[in-house]
């Protein structure tokens, strides 16, 4: 059983890696995508709204679908006041209750308060609102159940192994 939740937990962070490496080039895309509506603008005094919308696409999929591998890669966000005094065991017992109290609960609110919304957007194939935008808002918004499923896969995935450590039935 607990080779099965090991290698379980091996597929969910791989995926998240994997996730991760396709799209860390959305960073680049934008900045080049942000560098061509400034002087489409300003040099030639064009508007490109289709491109500022796909940078405003490409941010949520950045934003969205790297959470988890920040969780995984443990380089999300801390605020750490007494964290790194505690000795391994006790970081990694923070770590196991922060999981299942706080990130697996709120990636199930997300995934069900989200599920609506994407919803009524589908159904009417919700576009942009400006002349000339990209007509695809439905898909956009449905990062968000997307990226609360993936983050609720990687919370299973760091509950894994935490639970897996601290039962000292793996070595690291």
């Amino acid at each position: 059983m607990i080779s099965l939740l090991q290698n379980g937990s091996v597929w969910i962070d791989r995926f998240s890696s994997w996730m991760a490496s396709g799209i860390k080039w959305l960073s680049l895309a934008m900045v080049l995508t942000t560098l061509t509506v400034v002087v489409l603008r300003y040099g030639f005094s064009v508007g490109a709204i289709p491109l500022q919308e796909a940078v405003l696409y490409m941010h949520g999929l950045v934003f969205l679908l790297g959470i988890p591998n920040g969780i995984a890669d443990n380089s999300h966000v801390r605020v750490d006041l007494l964290y790194s005094r505690y000795s391994q065991r006790t970081q990694r017992l923070v770590d196991l209750c922060g999981h299942v109290l706080f990130l697996v609960p709120l990636a199930l609110f997300m995934l069900f308060i989200t599920i609506p919304y994407v919803q009524a957007s589908w159904r009417v194939l919700e576009g942009s609102p400006e002349v000339g935008g990209l007509p695809a808002v439905f898909l956009l918004k449905t990062l968000l159940p997307v990226a609360a499923v993936c983050m609720l896969l990687q919370g299973i995935s760091e509950i894994i192994k935490q639970a897996i450590w601290l039962l000292g039935t793996r070595e690291d």
